[in-house]
């Protein structure tokens, strides 16, 4: 018998004070064990799911025997109309509360036969096709998050190169810390990184590709810490070094500037502080939004942006869809479609090709 089931976390023969509060507490500790045993999913996701069911019963003033599909369709639109939830949060939601229902209408459970024995009703599932939102894309992101420019970039990364030459020049500390934000920003772009997987480097995920020698040891890049799904460890993946000028760049931070951190010798870390600590993903973030600001680019543009660019840019330059994708860890191409955000240019480059053809062909 499961230790989720409704015998082993109710005790039999004890009177319950508040059965109703105490048979609810009861299915969220059984389904809390079901995932943290059977699942082996992370305290983290199994404590957010608990505290949505919690909030759908709190909406209903109601318990999980009482609910009804009706329940369901009030609570998405107060959701949706009042709180202004995004449709990603809102699948979520109804994953984690359609989760819950399976538990506690499955017969091996037990729950079903102790409801129908203290209250005369049973738990039934209240999410179905017709009044759930269907999962059809990976990453439903913000839309003013768009790929930067070209240009914008160029600006950006330019604009932190002067930084480390204007420290130097005027004799300032932080020219390391200038020298070494820039070295971060071509990388991101480079690999297409998120935030937190460029923090996360160390020396050695750089390392030899056989098929592009000339690239010496840093023609592959090792992710270890990509976006993990919920309940799952963070994903790893092989990013292939596509854009040469960013491995030299890499390549002379790691060569002769963080070899003057002292804690160089000691920390594998490839982002180091004056501390000897990890860059962390916070101070990517202000120092990017400080030359942004400074070179009055738009406010919405994040880091982040630049990864969105990295598969723009790809795309536009004629890399495979599927090797773009994979390259940077979407799990659906239609992650790496919404990412995609190609230049006015582009598309008429594009037109006049497939004008070209259809005009070639009928001659």
């Amino acid at each position: 018998m499961s230790e989720a089931s409704a015998r082993l976390v109710l005790l039999d023969g004890v009177a319950l004070l508040h059965p109703e509060d105490s048979v609810f507490e009861a299915m969220l500790e059984g389904w809390a064990r079901q995932q943290r045993g059977g699942r082996r999913l992370q305290a983290k996701t199994v404590q957010g799911r608990l505290n949505v069911v919690r909030r759908f019963g709190e909406f209903t003033d109601g318990y999980p025997w009482q609910w009804s599909a009706a329940d369901v369709d009030e609570w998405m639109t107060y959701l949706t109309a009042e709180l202004k939830r995004a449709p990603s949060t809102i699948r979520s939601y109804q994953a984690a509360l359609r989760l819950f229902c399976d538990y506690t209408t499955s017969p091996h459970y037990q729950w079903p036969a102790e409801c129908e024995a203290r209250f005369g009703t049973h738990p039934v599932q209240v999410c179905h096709e017709w009044n759930t939102a269907a999962h059809l894309v990976d990453y439903e992101g913000e839309p003013e998050r768009r790929p930067m420019t070209r240009d914008e970039i160029q600006v950006l990364l330019d604009h932190a190169d002067a930084q480390v030459e204007r420290a130097i020049r005027l004799g300032r500390k932080g020219a390391l810390a200038a020298y070494r934000d820039a070295t971060v920003f071509k990388v991101i772009y480079g690999w297409g990184l998120r935030c937190s997987e460029a923090s996360k480097l160390e020396v050695t995920d750089f390392y030899r590709n056989a098929k592009a020698p000339g690239l010496g040891r840093f023609g592959s890049l090792h992710v270890r810490f990509g976006k993990r799904t919920k309940g799952s460890p963070p994903r790893r993946r092989t990013v292939l070094s596509v854009m040469p000028w960013a491995v030299e760049a890499v390549e002379d931070y790691l060569v002769n500037i963080r070899p003057r951190y002292a804690a160089a010798s000691e920390r594998p870390s490839v982002w180091l502080t004056e501390r000897g600590g990890r860059l962390q993903v916070r101070e990517i973030e202000d120092r990017f939004a400080s030359y942004r600001d400074a070179l009055g680019l738009d406010e919405e543009l994040v880091p982040h942006c630049l990864r969105h660019s990295h598969v723009t840019h790809q795309i536009e330059d004629g890399a495979d869809p599927a090797f773009v994708q994979r390259q940077v860890g979407h799990r659906y191409p239609s992650t790496t479609a919404i990412y995609t955000g190609v230049s006015g240019d582009f598309m008429n480059t594009m037109m006049r090709k497939v004008l070209d053809r259809a005009l070639d062909s009928g001659q």
